[in-house]
């Protein structure tokens, strides 16, 4: 059974269950919809990233040329949608500021620029064909919108939108925001989000940080 194949474009898959890349960190509930492409997530969404089983069997930049390999980290509850690209470490061979951004065979082992991790927060939403650029972070329930090229870092619980992408609107206000960061549902244990599940599932900031002062904070240990 293909793990990869989506049978219907309602068909979500778990990143946990797709990921074998030792450089790719995933949380949990974090899912995949590739029905329209069919793409795997490690060779179609994610591309240019060494650390697959068959990059592995060609060559190893990190042994042969000592290169620090940018990883991609992905937190909790984060939602990727069809035809979303994350270009990562392997075409960073290409300086501007050298004559040619010709990266011929004997120059490779200098040529090789780290752009830093790229890191999806958890509880974002990267919405359909949209692409994200090397090294970029993407907060804390932020919104990509469809057809979006993300060049740099993107705030929490903000929505932005077209190439490059910028800001389009913050999903609430300041002081809502600095409550859903202080609150990190997405890092609760599961039995306590699917309890506070309807309250997620509606617009009430206030409702969630009352459950949260009850229920979460008081009982840390």
């Amino acid at each position: 059974m293909n793990k990869n194949k989506f049978n219907h474009w309602s068909e979500t898959k778990y990143l946990k269950s797709l990921v074998s890349n030792p450089l790719i960190e995933v949380g949990d509930y974090s899912y995949y919809s590739g029905y329209y492409n069919n793409y795997s997530f490690e060779d179609g969404c994610v591309r240019y990233m060494w650390g697959d089983s068959k990059s592995r069997e060609l060559f190893n930049p990190i042994e042969q040329f000592g290169w620090d390999l940018d990883r991609l980290i992905i937190g909790n509850y984060v939602c990727i949608a069809v035809g979303v690209t994350i270009l990562m470490g392997g075409n960073h061979n290409h300086n501007t500021d050298w004559i040619t951004v010709y990266p011929f065979e004997s120059e490779i082992k200098d040529s090789f620029k780290s752009k830093g991790n790229t890191v999806i927060k958890s509880d974002a939403w990267l919405g359909m064909n949209s692409t994200i650029m090397p090294g970029v972070t993407i907060g804390e329930g932020a919104v990509v919108a469809a057809g979006s090229v993300v060049v740099s870092d993107v705030d929490a619980y903000t929505v932005v939108g077209g190439n490059p992408a910028k800001l389009i609107k913050k999903r609430f206000d300041d002081d809502e925001i600095d409550k859903l960061l202080e609150m990190r549902w997405f890092d609760w244990d599961r039995e306590d989000i699917l309890k506070a599940s309807k309250i997620l599932s509606s617009p009430s900031i206030d409702n969630l940080y009352s459950y949260y002062l009850e229920n979460i904070k008081n009982n840390k240990k």
